[in-house]
Parts: structure tokens; sequence; C-alpha cells
């Protein structure tokens, strides 16, 4: 009997796995690998990792500490790291690596660098491999908090595997006889002053000699069996020729949480592809949750290259107790919680599309996520606006209340709303000691005057507008849970974006404390009163009053030819503020698209406020342009950084036909859908089905729509409608239908109504 119950269920676990489609094949981890500091293509790095996992995996062309860890035109490999990095610019924590060495033991990072080919590269999310010109073959697959790796060393050779401590205080300690190392490492920024990140690694074949050594002077200790200072790792060697697998996992709380960690996660696993099988699967059934039936196979990887890197940020921060209960070491005071928490953002890129797309996808861990929040506000006293691990308080704005906000209109209400409230009010009244968004710059000027006045304060207006569409989002919050307290107060300031606005140029500018404007404007000036842009790229940072921006732009006609203008105008720049050309500008002129410049933030949904003035066919035009000309799934697939997942969501939603202009809202904006067909399979277990039938490359133009069956004019399509399931109908065309969607009742959501 228990052999017949055995044989059905492997019978259907194979029906099952035949039936999962291998969507992994589709994914380039190598897309946007082609950065450096001067030109950003992306800055990613080939991550080896499960959606949302702790800790990720990668090869290591850069120096220690460099935050440009793998870069495409590298000629070769000196480690295999344990990464956490979502930004180049804030460099990476908890960093250890692996690196095999043939011949002569070399353990500086320097000497044990090792050429390698891309034709000898194998880059997805569940498995990386590559033979290094030595012959010497590495593969990695990984789980949440670990992952398993095989060095083959070429026959005859001998064969030693080199632990780095990258940078700071780190320690070792081998057990020959357990085949094991212990340890940890405490390199990072944002941290507390006790924080560890230790390890635990176990081999499957035993040491024929082993010691220490330390990466400042690369000096080595033979024989020696731990240690502990600045940069120390280890070395193993074995048996001439051997082919070794060692699994690994770590922990923020213990070594003996790390041991559990890696026994829960890899314990099961009796070898490397057993892991790798495990990994495989878990990504096919992840990417399975938008299902894409299309005739180019070119944009399907550049979807699912995408979709993969819209599924790494946040991290999770959190580990699971003996008894299976979630608790973490706090990266904000260091100290225990039972729990969840999460790491590894910045919410002025991903308030925009990252975090919009997982209250779609992933409401729980939304939920979760908004917990973790509070939390973070209770041990630190601020909300967080960039952390990695602990607040670093970069940027600009005050976005948690935008997630908040967000989660509660889309009805994941996890949280006490009146906690949130009374973060977001102590954030916007207050400055923090560190970072340009922890609390507010300016913000007594900006509740007095209605503005931040520049010179005064750097980067004032774009401040303003950014502190302008937080107060609506605290507004819309207390208005929803009937708090008439913070209702008041932030229903004053949500109309602040005004008083930056100057009509006798048309732009919003900087303007001082006395009321004067800033002298010798010119609009496609980078820097002074903006933030990581010019005038031209601000402009439109009026998420939530779009309205309101059309009424100062002289109507619907004239905001329109405004648009089109940004288009139109030549793509040059000047420096500014910057002093020199920074990546942005550059990537700006490259693109070729005037003063657009999607390879930053601020600008990225400008596209789509068309379909507020009466015009929705040109946003499904600009749409269609911007996947196609500044998106591919190659080493060359981003426009500029790809930031926490921000640039990739923004893919992944505009290929579904909508985008979130307006967080704290419940409205997706219509773009134009890239697919022939997409099946979204919700948390809840319903589907949504988008068809749009006739669509190619031509034929880019919605000429009608219907949602369940009933025509549908509207430029927007609500949350419910998409969590509820059904199916969202396309008929597309060549040519605009100039007809569709240009009533008043068509447009999205905006505090000033429609005239």
């Amino acid at each position: 009997m228990k052999r017949s119950i055995l044989l059905a269920a492997l019978l259907l676990s194979k029906t099952i796995f035949a039936r999962q489609p291998d969507l992994v094949k589709y994914v380039n981890t190598l897309q946007g690998t082609n950065s450096s500091f001067d030109l950003t293509r992306g800055n990613t790095y080939p991550t080896v990792a499960l959606p949302f996992g702790m800790n990720t995996w990668t090869p290591q062309t850069g120096n220690n500490g460099d935050g440009w860890k793998y870069q495409y035109t590298k000629k070769t490999i000196r480690g295999f790291q344990q990464a956490h990095q979502c930004s180049s610019w804030s460099n990476d924590y908890a960093v250890f690596s692996f690196m095999p060495v043939i011949g002569t033991l070399q353990v500086g990072e320097e000497a044990r660098a090792t050429g390698f080919s891309h034709a000898n590269e194998t880059a997805r999310p569940d498995y990386y491999r590559v033979k290094l010109d030595n012959a010497v073959v590495t593969e990695v697959t990984p789980t949440e908090r670990g992952a398993h790796l095989r060095f083959s060393f070429p026959k005859k050779q001998s064969a030693f595997l080199v632990l780095d401590g990258y940078t700071k205080l780190s320690m070792v300690k081998i057990i020959p006889e357990e085949r094991k190392i212990i340890g940890y490492v405490t390199n990072g920024h944002y941290r507390p002053g006790n924080f560890r990140n230790y390890f635990v690694a176990v081999f499957d074949k035993p040491f024929t000699a082993h010691g220490t050594w330390e990466n400042r002077k690369n000096t080595v200790q033979a024989g020696a069996a731990g240690a502990e200072g600045e940069g120390v790792g280890a070395y193993l060697q074995f048996k001439d020729g051997e082919q070794v697998q060692v699994k690994v996992a770590s922990s923020y709380i213990s070594t003996e949480q790390a041991t559990l960690n890696l026994d829960r996660e890899l314990g099961s696993f009796k070898t490397f592809d057993d892991t790798k099988r495990a990994a495989t699967n878990t990504w096919n059934k992840y990417l399975s949750k938008v299902l894409v039936e299309d005739d180019s196979e070119e944009n399907k990887a550049t979807f699912y290259s995408c979709f993969f890197r819209a599924s790494l940020f946040s991290r999770m921060f959190f580990e699971y107790d003996k008894d299976g209960k979630p608790y973490y070491y706090s990266p904000y005071d260091g100290k225990i919680y039972y729990g969840y928490m999460y790491t590894d953002t910045g919410f002025w890129d991903t308030f925009r599309a990252q975090f919009p797309l997982n209250t779609i996808l992933h409401p729980a861990m939304h939920g979760r996520y908004m917990q973790a929040l509070l939390s973070a506000q209770e041990q630190c006293g601020w909300l967080p606006a960039w952390s990695f691990p602990g607040e670093g308080g970069s940027m600009i704005g005050n976005h948690a209340i935008s997630l908040l906000t967000d989660a509660w209109v889309k009805g994941i209400r996890t949280f006490d709303p009146q906690k949130a409230l009374d973060a977001y009010l102590h954030e916007a009244t207050n400055k923090g000691p560190w970072g340009p968004a922890n609390g507010r710059h300016g913000w007594k000027e900006y509740y007095q005057l209605g503005y931040v006045p520049y010179p005064q304060v750097g980067e004032a207006t774009a401040k303003t507008l950014e502190y302008a569409y937080d107060d609506f989002c605290g507004y819309q919050l207390a208005k929803a849970v009937n708090a008439p307290f913070h209702e008041g107060i932030f229903k004053k300031q949500m109309y602040n974006y005004r008083n930056v606005f100057d009509s006798t140029t048309g732009f919003m500018r900087g303007r001082d404390a006395k009321g004067n404007w800033s002298p010798n404007f010119d609009p496609t000036e980078w820097g002074g009163p903006f933030t990581e842009g010019a005038a031209w790229h601000w402009l439109w940072s009026v998420f939530h009053d779009v309205q309101g921006l059309i009424g100062l732009l002289g109507g619907d006609k004239a905001f329109v030819t405004k648009m089109d203008s940004v288009f139109s105008q030549p793509n040059t720049f000047k420096v500014g503020t910057y002093g020199r050309p920074i990546h942005e500008m550059t990537e700006m002129a490259m693109a070729n698209m005037g003063q657009y410049a999607h390879g930053n933030q601020p600008i990225q949904h400008m596209i789509y406020l068309y379909n507020y003035a009466g015009a929705p066919w040109k946003s499904q035009f600009h749409a269609r342009e911007v996947m196609k000309r500044l998106y591919n799934a190659t080493e060359n697939g981003y426009p500029g950084d790809e930031d926490q997942g921000q640039t990739s969501s923004w893919y992944v939603l505009s290929a579904l036909g909508f985008y979130s202009v307006c967080p704290g809202t419940d409205q997706y904006v219509m773009g134009s859908p890239l697919f022939k067909k997409v099946t979204i399979t919700l948390e809840n277990g319903k589907q949504l089905v988008i068809k749009a039938n006739g669509n190619s490359a031509d034929n880019v133009y919605i000429q009608s729509a219907l949602l369940n069956g009933a025509a549908y004019s509207k430029n927007y399509i609500t949350h419910s409608d998409i969590v509820n399931g059904g199916l969202l109908e396309f008929t597309m065309g060549a040519k605009p239908q100039e007809s569709r969607g240009i009533q008043k009742s068509d447009r999205p959501f905006s505090l000033t109504p429609a005239q």
C-alpha cells in the first residue's frame, strides 16, 4: 500500500513538474552588467538568489570594497561572494567570498585572480557556472539564506580554496574533523556596533591542509585553526584534482542560528544537483505568477529578466528559530525581536513601481513589510528612507508614508494607521541626525513659507515637490481612517507644489526665502534646486494633482504641447552645481529622446500623464517606444541604474499595459500592453488575463477595450479590478484611436477635478 501511494505521489509530482513552464531559461542575470562609474547600463551583477532572499551570491571581478563588484568588460574573477548590494553607490555589507586556486597557493585578491570568458559562463537566477581559464569549474545555486557551491579542479592539479574575510573585522575557525569552517564578518555601512554576519560552511571532502591569512598584507599562518582580526580569512587544501562541494549559510543572530539555517535549507539536499533542482523549481513557479504568451522571444527574455530583478528587493532580514517562529536582529538598534524585518531598498526609487507591483503579486509579504516599517521606526526613532541594512537617510522625501498609504487603500491593512500617521507627522516636522531623507531638510521653512527655499537648502525645489506628494499620502490615509487632526495638517500642505511653479517660464524653479526666483534660469541645468535632474525632469512630479498641474500650464492643449516638447528638445544638458557630467546626464544624451531621462526616477512616470489631458494614445506610443529602445536582456539592458528593482518594475508594469503614477491611490494608469496574452495568477487564487488582440510591434494603439465583457473606456484600471481577476481585453491597431478615453470621466485620479 505504501509503495502504491509513493508511486502515485511520484507520478503526480512528475506531472506537475512537466506542466511547469521553463521560464528560467529567459532570464539573463548578466543584464545590465556592462556598467562603470561614468556610464551605467544597470549597475547590476549576476545575482544567484531566491526571490527576496536574505543573501545572494555573485562572481567578483572588482576589488574588495569596490561598489562595482562585477563589470562585464573585466577579464578576471577574484572570488565568489555572498552579497547584498542594492546599489554600487552604497557599496555592500556582510560580504565574504570563496576562490578556487590551483598550483601554488595564492591568497591575495590580485594574485589569485584568474581569467575567464563569457563564452564559458552561465548566468541564471537559479544557477551560475563559469569555467575559468585555468580549467577550474565553479558552480553556485541558492537558498534563501545560503548557497550550495561546487568546485571542480582539473585532474592532477593541486586544489586550494581561499576564504576572504573582505574588509573590517572578521573571524574564522577551521574544524577539520567536521569538514567545517565557522566565522563572521562585520563589513558594511549603516549598521549597529555589534553587527555580525555569522556563517557556517560544511564541505563534502576532507582537508589535506589548512591555515589562516589576512588580506591587508596577505600574510599566511600555515596550519592555524583560527584567527580574528581585520580582513582575516582561511584557506583549505584538498586532494589533487578533487571535486569539492560546500554548503554555506549565514545568520545575523548567531553561529547556532546559521547552523540551523543551513540544516533547514540545505540539510535535505544530498548533492549540488538536488539543491539546483529545487532552486530551478522555485524560480519557475515564481515566474509563472505572470505567464506571458507571445511570438517575440526577445521581448519575453527582457520581461522575465526584468521580472527577476524586480523580485530581489527588499530582502528578507528575518530568520526562523528552532520552533519555526520568525525573528530578527535589528539593523537599527542591534537587538533581537520576534516578527518580520526587511531591508536593502531606497524608497526614493522604489515607491514608484517596485512596491506597487508587490501589492499586486505579494500582498501577504507587503503586509508584513508594513509592520516592519513601523517596527523600524520604533527601533531607530525614524521611518526608513534608505535601509542598507540600517537607515542611511539617503536621497530625498519621506516616502515610507507612500508605502503605508498605498497598502491601506489597496486593502492591505496589517498595521495600526494611527501609529503610521504619528510616525509620519514626526518625520515631517523634524530633521533627523543623518542624511537628507532622515526627517526633512527645511521642514520649518516648508511649513511656514509653503516651500523649501533655495539656496538656503540644497535641492530645495525637488524636496518641495516630494514633500507635497508625501503630504497628500498622509492626508489620504488620515481621511480614510477618520483622523481629522492629521488630515487638516496635510491637507494644507499637499498643494505646496504650486508655490515653486513659475508661470513666466512654465517650470518649477528654485526660490529663496524672500520669494525671489533663482537667477539665470536654464531648464537644462542640472542640480541646484533639483535632485539628479533639471527643470525639464522635475516639472512633472505632481503625482497626486495632475489636473492642478495642467491648470498651471494653461489647460489640456498647452499641457500636451509641453509634454511633446520633452521629446523634441535637444538632448543637451548643463552640469550645473554637479561641476561635471554625471552618468545620468550621459545616459540621457545617449538615449536620444530629447530631455526624457528614463535612466533616473523623476521623469519615469511622465509619459503616462497624457492620459490626464485627453491624449491617451500618446502615452501608448511612448510607453512602447521606451520599452523598445531603452530595455533589452543583454549586458546593456538598462538606460541607467536599475535601482533595487524600480527600473525593472517600470518595465514589468508597463509591459502589462499600465503603471502606478500615483501610489496612495487604487489606480494604475493605462499605457500599451506589450504581449498578446498575459495571465497573472494572484495570491487569492484568482487570475487576471490580459489579452491584446492584433498586438504587434506596429500595432501599439488601443482601439477598444473590454473589462469582463463590458466596454471599458477609462484610462486607468483599479487595484480591485486586478485582484478580483477576470479578463481585460484590448483590440490593438497601427493608428491612434483618438475618440477613445477622451471624456473627463475617463481620466485618472487627481485632487483637482478635470475642468
